[in-house]
Parts: structure tokens; C-alpha cells; sequence
């Protein structure tokens, strides 16, 4: 069974960091790619960032620069580096298998940014 699990969420106040992890298993996970995705409430999930199976990333203009995407194969992990925190990164975050929100994803965790 797949599963990916995020951790790492909280609040911060504006201009501070967090690191979001995604702990996955059930798959081999150094063949897939890894995306992390967010909801605020009342929008649509958006994709963020993604990183590959060879460690090559994506990440969307509003988050480039401060937000960086990492992996550990070893530990089977995904990181969301996060620095520069606005108030309008407050939403959940989630991580789904490949980059793609209709693959299995986590249940999310809570970024709350404080102005």
C-alpha cells in the first residue's frame, strides 16, 4: 500500500523558515518522482515543486527562490525547504507520488504564516 505521510507544518511568523517532510513507503520510491502541492482554503490544490527520479526539480514562480525541494533516497523522504514565509503560503501542504495531485498523496500538514 502506498503511503505518504507530511510532517514539519506549524505557524511562523512573516519572513521566517520550516522544513516539510514526506515520509513514503510502499513503492519503490527511488523511481518515482515526488511533487508537493498546497490548498488554501477555498482555492484549488496547486503544485508547488516537484523533484524527479534524478534529483532535477521544478518550482513554481511564486515559490522560487525560497522555497527548494530535496530527497533521500535512503531514508525514502522528500524535504520543502521553506524560507521567506508570507502570509499567502498559509494553506496545507501536501506531497503526492509523481507530480501529479490524482497520484496517492498524504493526508497534509498545516502551514500557518503569521503577518
Amino acid at each position: 500500500e502506498v503511503q505518504l505521510v507530511e510532517s514539519g507544518g506549524g505557524l511562523v511568523q512573516a519572513g521566517g523558515s520550516l522544513r516539510l517532510s514526506c515520509a513514503a513507503s510502499g513503492f519503490t520510491f527511488d523511481v518515482y518522482a515526488i511533487g508537493w502541492f498546497r490548498q488554501a482554503p477555498g482555492k484549488e490544490r496547486e503544485r508547488i515543486s516537484c523533484i524527479s527520479s534524478d534529483g532535477s526539480t521544478y518550482s513554481e514562480d511564486s515559490v522560487k527562490g525560497r522555497f527548494t525541494i530535496s530527497r533521500d533516497n535512503a531514508k525514502n523522504t522528500v524535504y520543502l525547504q521553506m524560507n521567506s514565509l508570507k502570509p499567502e503560503d498559509t494553506a496545507v501542504y501536501y506531497c503526492h507520488q509523481g507530480c501529479d495531485s490524482s497520484w496517492p498523496g498524504g493526508q497534509g500538514t498545516q502551514v500557518t504564516v503569521s503577518s
